[in-house]
């Protein structure tokens, strides 16, 4: 009998061939084009090895999964994590491909993973593995071939060591091969909080439709990083109410709401929410489950699954994080008439910014900060309209298989053209 630990490590991969195959029968692919869609163009694994404090040497493994090419360059995050796995890299990098589709973005789909708890290395030892990682890929990655951003444990100043290496190792100074980068170097303000703006976004053109609006709405959202933190931010400056919040260490939920600053600085001074001072605290499992209008888990993948689907008490789901929902769990809120904006769409802020600085960089600088934003929300409220669209279209269907629709048929034309399939 399947527990819920098995579902909580079940392969990211196998879970996202199912969407794929689900969506599959929808457009009446055979076999064979299923698998050209599901098989990655490349993955590079490579060993990094750094010297360490003590003056011995410390090995770790990571991947770049290079998946779809077709509609453009790859494009995708590194992430730094102790946890991390070949095939979930290859599904994140599928999820990337479908996601730019989506956004009518002119990219294909990668990630990147290093098996490493970035919290047990000194500075300079991130920095040597950052500078060795990039050492090992630099010859896979360039602006019109394929260009990582930060992920899970990655940020601008990882960046900034990722585009100076390039730099010293290939002759090219390209600072489009790399967004996510410090304003000094080329990047843009808004790409740091672009994730969490387009939830919020996104929450609020949903909201507008299932809920009749965002205003007064009560929210929870699991996990409290950059995306969580900003969301909350946001969707406080729109009028909702976030009533619950957590991170790795648990949660805390009042009813009355949380206050953004207040809860900003428990976490700074702190180093987790569950030290808020008013409300109850919670895990993250009972987070899940707790009544509110507006469910958006924004940690990792599988949190929701067939086990807690069923006890979900959310009117609405909005993915911040990639993968949080299995197969199952999908069809059971389905069935239940929970609508599920799906990770696709609702985070997709985060590489629409990439897009912008991307664009900008080639461009020599040319783009503000404000056009940058509105292009972000321009972009996405056209993608949540066509999605709402083909939603309405196709009957019996939920929003992620709309949006799975949309993006897998733009791929297909394109690897059809260029007789790929």
């Amino acid at each position: 009998m399947t527990s819920v630990e098995e579902v909580l490590t079940s392969n990211l991969y196998t879970q996202q061939t199912k969407k794929l195959y689900k969506i599959g029968e929808i457009l009446g692919l055979h076999e064979d084009q299923l698998t050209a869609l599901s098989t990655p163009e490349r993955v590079i694994q490579v060993k990094i090895q750094i010297k360490g404090k003590d003056g011995l040497i410390k090995t770790f493994t990571g991947w770049r999964s290079q998946h779809n090419s077709a509609l453009g360059p790859y494009k995708g995050g590194v992430r730094f994590h102790p946890n991390v796995t070949q095939d979930e890299v290859i599904a994140l990098s599928m999820i990337m491909t479908w996601k730019n589709s989506l956004l009518q973005l002119p990219y294909g789909g990668g990630k990147a993973g290093v098996r490493v708890d970035p919290k047990s290395l000194s500075k300079e030892e991130l920095e040597q593995l950052s500078r060795n990682f990039i050492d090992a890929i630099y010859k896979y990655i360039g602006s019109n071939i394929d260009v990582p951003a930060p992920d899970v444990n990655t940020d601008s100043q990882i960046m900034s060591w990722f585009l100076d290496e390039y730099t010293k190792i290939s002759g090219k100074i390209d600072p489009a091969t790399f967004t996510g980068k410090p304003v000094d170097l080329g990047g843009l303000s808004v790409r740091e909080f672009s994730t969490g703006l387009g939830v919020v976004h996104t929450s609020k053109l949903a909201a507008e439709k299932f809920l009749g609006g965002l205003e007064g709405r009560r929210v929870i959202i699991q996990g409290f990083g950059n995306l969580g933190s900003y969301a909350m931010k946001f969707f406080e400056e729109n009028g909702a109410l976030v009533i619950g919040v957590s991170d790795s260490k648990g949660g805390v939920i009042d009813p009355n709401g949380l206050n953004y600053s207040k809860l900003e600085e428990v976490k700074k001074t702190t180093g987790s929410v569950v030290n808020y001072p008013s409300g109850k605290k919670v895990s993250n499992d009972e987070l899940i489950i707790s009544e509110c209008d507006i469910l958006v888990p924004a940690a990792l993948e599988n949190v929701i699954h067939k086990f807690n689907a069923p006890k979900v008490k959310a009117k609405l789901i909005v993915e911040g994080a990639n993968g949080p929902l299995t197969a199952d769990a999908d069809s059971i809120l389905k069935e239940r008439q929970i609508p599920v904006v799906p990770d696709i769409l609702a985070n997709s802020g985060g590489v629409v910014g990439s897009y912008v600085e991307w664009a900008n960089n080639r461009m020599g600088e040319i783009i503000n900060e404000e056009d940058a934003k509105k292009l972000i929300l321009a972009r996405m409220e056209k993608a949540f309209n066509e999605v709402y669209n083909k939603y309405n279209s196709l009957g019996d269907q939920d929003l992620r298989t709309a949006a799975m629709v949309v993006a897998v048929e733009r791929v297909i034309r394109a690897m059809k053209v260029r007789g790929l399939i």
